[in-house]
C-alpha cells in the first residue's frame, strides 16, 4: 500500500536525523522490525544499546537529563511509565526479527525482560496502562 510505503519512507528519513530522542528510537526500531527492515532495526538497536542503563544484571532506557534514582532502605524504586513503555518497545524490537533472534539478542533481551518484570507492582500490573 502506498500509505504504508510513504510512512516507512517518513520513518527512514527521521531515522537519519542526528538527534533522535531515545523514545523515538525505540518506537522506530520496533516499527522497522515489524516492517522487516532488518538493517534499520539493527542500526537503531545498536544506537540504543549505547544509551542503555545497565545496572544489577538488567538493562533499561530512561529519558535524558532524568534525575538519578535514590537508593533508600526499604524502598523499591519504580520507573515512570514512559520509561517502562520505551524499554518494552526495545524488547519487542529485539524479539521481532526474521528468521529468529540470535542467541546474543535473546540473552540481551532477557536482561531487558528482567528489568521490566522488576517494575511490576504487587498486583502484577504496572504504574499505568501505557
Amino acid at each position: 500500500h502506498s500509505v504504508v510505503r510513504n510512512a516507512l519512507f517518513c520513518l527512514e528519513t527521521a531515522a537519519g536525523e542526528k538527534e533522535n530522542h531515545v523514545y523515538t528510537k525505540a518506537l522506530m526500531a520496533y516499527a522497522f522490525a515489524l516492517a522487516g527492515k532488518e538493517d534499520k532495526r539493527k542500526a537503531l538497536l545498536d544506537s540504543l544499546e549505547k544509551e542503555a542503563v545497565k545496572k544489577d544484571g538488567t538493562v533499561h532506557w530512561q529519558r535524558p537529563g532524568k534525575e538519578p534514582e535514590v537508593d533508600l532502605p526499604y524502598y523499591r524504586y519504580r520507573a515512570p511509565s514512559a520509561e517502562v513503555e520505551m524499554t518494552a518497545y526495545v524488547l519487542l524490537a529485539y524479539l521481532t526479527t526474521q528468521p529468529a533472534p540470535s542467541q546474543e539478542e535473546l540473552s540481551f533481551a532477557s536482561l531487558i525482560a528482567k528489568w521490566i518484570s522488576g517494575q511490576q507492582n504487587p498486583n502484577g500490573g504496572f504504574s499505568s496502562t501505557q
